[in-house]
């Protein structure tokens, strides 16, 4: 219902938080669905607002909520202040849907993040429940589902050009 996406325990190394200056584009927190066309679906999501987790050694360090920063310049605030060496994973549930069409580059856009929504009660507290399972890695993870989320996988540093060189010659 509120959760229309989510990324599960992506790893901080490997992302190009900081690429420098001049290096149009290459700082982006990319997901797939899918590994090959027709299938393949790559969406950034650095500007998605929700709520993310950062991970450490001890599980759950921290929580917060994006609203009009997305995830991108939140999680690069906390590898630049006191957090920063406490951390090295992060899960995200996203609110925003991704588009179905992809820019002139292969990637997925996203949504305009919706007014309040009027649902079922039950719904929303089956997805605040499979929120809380799936971003504490609890034992119970198989009987959770979302009411209309999708999962991405992220995209390594090392899988960015074979993936967006898929996408871009469709």
């Amino acid at each position: 219902m509120f959760i229309k996406n989510f990324g599960q325990f992506w790893r901080e190394d490997e992302v190009d938080w900081f690429p420098g200056a001049g290096v149009t584009g290459a700082f982006r927190l990319l997901g797939r669905q899918g590994q090959k066309l027709p299938g393949l679906r790559l969406a950034d999501f650095r500007y998605q607002q929700g709520i993310y987790i950062l991970y450490g050694n001890h599980g759950p360090y921290y929580t917060g909520l994006t609203k009009k920063q997305g995830f991108g310049s939140r999680l690069q605030d906390h590898l630049r202040n006191d957090k920063a060496e406490k951390w090295d994973r992060f899960s995200w549930f996203g609110f925003q849907q991704v588009l179905l069409t992809p820019d002139e580059h292969g990637i997925c856009g996203l949504k305009e993040l919706p007014g309040v929504a009027k649902g079922n009660p039950l719904t929303f507290i089956q997805d605040v429940e499979a929120l809380l399972i799936r971003a504490m890695g609890l034992s119970n993870i198989a009987q959770t589902k979302f009411s209309k989320a999708d999962e991405w996988f992220q995209v390594k540093l090392d899988e960015m050009d074979r993936y967006l060189e898929r996408v871009a010659s469709r």
